[in-house]
């Protein structure tokens, strides 16, 4: 029986998660905490930082103090780490990459007084993000595929989990990288590399992949697992972009063709991996697995009978995945994770004292989830901030935006409050029950918001502010038992609108973290256009003149 800290703080999204016993007890981005978005808004030495706040927090979660870790484990093997090529964007930093990493444990133990830094160890990157997947997932045996920008040395790491061990049957070394074509694209129209592709994966949405066959010659497979990228000449399919929201045709083009080849690898990928294991499901994680237009392809139109994405497949995810792994080898019966809600909560006389000591005007309703599903009846916007926040980049109904979703306008309008680009989609929440009414392809239940679903013809009329220009919406399930609070929310407005589905988008504005505490909420609350803030079992309205 043992205590883990697991760490992530190589690339960005410095995250921490602890382990006691096998069993996942918190985890949680440093951003919640800093407030800086992916790490990246400060110096660029800050895209390292490590997460001292968020594994003081962990630590407080377990009622342990850093002394009685078993382990510590860095999400970063730099032994591993050597000069891969030319076209490693940010090379001019992989000595201090390393150098930094090497000497963690000397800045953990300064950070967290107590830890033994003779306990402080490494796990590769892409190793933890497997295990983050296998370990944390539901399936004991499974294809595992990872997929981000890199590693080490690598980009691609796929395998097979079975009998608690996990053998590697394929590798892609750098500079080949789907995840950096990803982000090469990003960088060309002008939006934030390793931050912004998923606004990219929106704008393919509006395109044709007239750029195809091209991409086809550019990324190839290599005949034993695995692909080739050629580098791209980005600028002989479409002009540089600003960044500045604007749907260019051009540009929609261009992500949607790399958009597609990225599909039809990820497919080709699967099946390889499905004819080596014979396993019926696949379990994914690195940031290209957020790809959730991608992963559904590879549901609907892959072998597998199910595939389970880690809800954190990005970099945090690895500090919950070297935890796991830790917590294994030290002979934990390690059980897989039940819910994304692993950080930090208040009390209700906590969020009562934060509303006092503001000064904020409050009532408390009979039940919060009828009174805010009586606002959303009403076509109000409510910030909903309840329980434990969500570890990973998805809003799951514990620190989400809230709106009707019968008003296509309600698109613009909360594009508007959070800043965001006009051609970018919101998402829906739907009662399990009545998911398959309203949806069809893609998994359900599908509770981590990891896929896009396509809406049954005679439902997009009436559910306009969900359906993307393509038809589909990345659809969150709500099962009663385990989200009850949420559930009753939306079974009342359902029995308000006649419709079961509501607006679910991530509680924070553009360039923002998502919100954490009260004192964010409040904030966020009070900086933006939001009708009522219904905060543990406090509702807040907004006041008119």
């Amino acid at each position: 029986m043992s205590a883990v800290l697991g760490i992530n703080a190589a690339f960005h999204d410095s995250s921490a998660a602890l382990v006691v016993d096998g069993s996942i007890v918190a985890a949680a981005e440093e951003e919640r905490f800093s407030r800086r978005k992916h790490g990246k808004d400060a110096v660029p030495f800050s895209t390292w930082e490590l997460p001292l706040q968020s594994a003081q927090w962990c630590l407080d979660a377990g009622a342990i103090g850093p002394s009685d870790l078993d382990a510590v484990v860095y999400a970063y093997e730099p032994g591993l780490a050597q000069r891969a090529g030319p076209d490693i964007t940010d090379l001019k930093w992989e000595g201090l990459r390393t150098l930094f990493a090497e000497r963690a444990p000397l800045f953990l133990e300064a950070g967290l007084p107590g830890i033994d830094r003779t306990r402080v160890g490494f796990v590769a990157h892409h190793l933890a993000h497997a295990a983050s997947a296998f370990l944390a997932g539901p399936h004991r045996s499974s294809a595992v595929m990872v997929l981000d920008g890199r590693g080490e040395r690598s980009s691609y790491l796929a395998g097979h989990s079975h009998d608690g061990g996990f053998d590697v049957l394929a590798r892609v070394a750098l500079p080949s990288s789907l995840g950096f074509m990803y982000e090469g694209l990003s960088r060309h129209l002008g939006y934030r590399a390793g931050t912004d592709e998923y606004k990219i994966m929106a704008l393919a949405s509006y395109g044709e992949p007239r750029h195809l066959e091209a991409f086809r010659r550019l990324v190839r497979l290599d005949g034993n697992g695995g692909f080739v990228t050629d580098p791209i000449d980005w600028s002989t399919f479409a002009p540089a972009g600003t960044g500045d929201g604007t749907l260019d045709p051009a540009h929609a083009d261009l992500a949607a063709s790399v958009q597609r080849r990225l599909e039809e690898v990820e497919l080709d990928l699967a099946t390889w991996l499905h004819d080596r294991t014979g396993e019926p499901a696949l379990s994914m994680a690195g940031g290209v697995a957020l790809n959730c237009v991608a992963n559904s392809w590879v549901f609907d139109a892959g072998p597998f009978e199910d595939v389970w994405v880690q809800p954190a497949a990005g970099d945090s995810g690895t500090a919950l995945g070297a935890a796991l792994l830790k917590a294994t080898a030290l002979g934990d019966n390690v059980q897989p994770m039940e819910t994304a809600a692993l950080g930090r909560e208040w009390s209700d006389a906590q969020i009562e004292a934060t509303l006092r000591d503001a000064a904020i005007v409050f009532e408390r309703p009979t039940n919060i989830a009828d009174a805010a599903a009586a606002v959303l009846a009403a076509d109000g916007i409510v910030a909903w901030f309840q329980g434990r926040s969500e570890f990973g980049p998805r809003a799951l109904g514990h620190r989400s935006l809230l709106a009707h979703p019968g008003r296509a306008e309600n698109l613009e309008r909360l594009n508007l409050v959070k800043g965001r680009e006009q051609f970018r989609p919101v998402a829906p929440m739907v009662t399990l029950e009545r998911a398959k009414d309203v949806f069809e392809g893609g998994p359900i239940p599908s509770p981590y918001m990891l896929f896009t679903h396509r809406v049954r013809d005679e439902w997009r009329d009436r559910i306009p502010a969900v359906v993307h220009v393509d038809g589909t919406s990345r659809a969150q399930t709500v099962d009663r038992a385990d989200e009850p609070l949420v559930h009753r929310m939306l079974s009342e407005f359902e029995r308000q609108t006649a419709l079961p589905v509501v607006v679910n988008t991530s509680l924070n504005t553009a360039g923002r973290p998502m919100v954490d505490d009260p004192r964010d909420a409040l904030e966020c609350f009070g900086s933006a256009p939001i009708d009522a803030l219904a905060i543990g079992p406090f509702l807040i309205r907004r006041r008119t003149r």
